[in-house]
């Protein structure tokens, strides 16, 4: 996967960006955990190490991440997946920027990474779900050209107790 994308012009960090985005690797598990869990998605690194093994097999996904001097600013998923009513389409499945990386241009250079991966298969769009409780995402989605084209309920259902769940 090839990434291209540094800060826009406009944005305080394009003459010298602070981060590059590159796709991720195994070896950032512990920080893509600690990313996650800042948002309220705890997993220990071995955990994140195996799901992030099987994202990065598979050519229906991408995972990219913020690398700063000390570590990931962030990370990104997209996958692109085929529909049976409106056939394949690429969705932003989860975007983190850490709490002290926020407001930098990260998020929208990581959003810019999937952008071009979704067009580099074909897609001519990229959608996005953001959760009611994340205020601050939907302006940060609409200031980059994203509309809302509807509100839903999301709804799950325990099947198996923890314990008996496979890994």
């Amino acid at each position: 996967m090839n990434l291209s994308v540094s800060p826009s012009a406009g944005d305080p960090e394009a003459e010298s960006p602070a981060y590059r985005v590159r796709p991720a690797a195994v070896a950032d598990s512990a920080e893509v955990a600690r990313l996650a869990g800042e948002l309220g998605y705890p997993a220990e690194p071995t955990e994140m190490s195996g799901r992030l093994a099987g994202l990065l097999r598979s050519e229906n996904h991408i995972v990219a991440v913020a690398e700063g001097a000390h570590g990931l600013l962030g990370w990104i998923a997209a996958e692109q997946r085929l529909l049976l009513e409106s056939g394949k389409r690429v969705e932003i499945v989860g975007l983190i920027v850490g709490d002290g990386a926020r407001r930098r241009g990260v998020g929208k250079a990581l959003v810019e990474a999937a952008e071009q991966w979704a067009a580099a298969n074909g897609q001519a769009s990229v959608f996005v779900r953001s959760n009611v409780v994340r205020t601050e995402s939907h302006p940060f989605y609409e200031r980059l050209g994203y509309t809302r084209t509807k509100t839903q309920h999301a709804y799950s259902k325990l099947l198996l107790n923890a314990s008996e769940c496979p890994s």
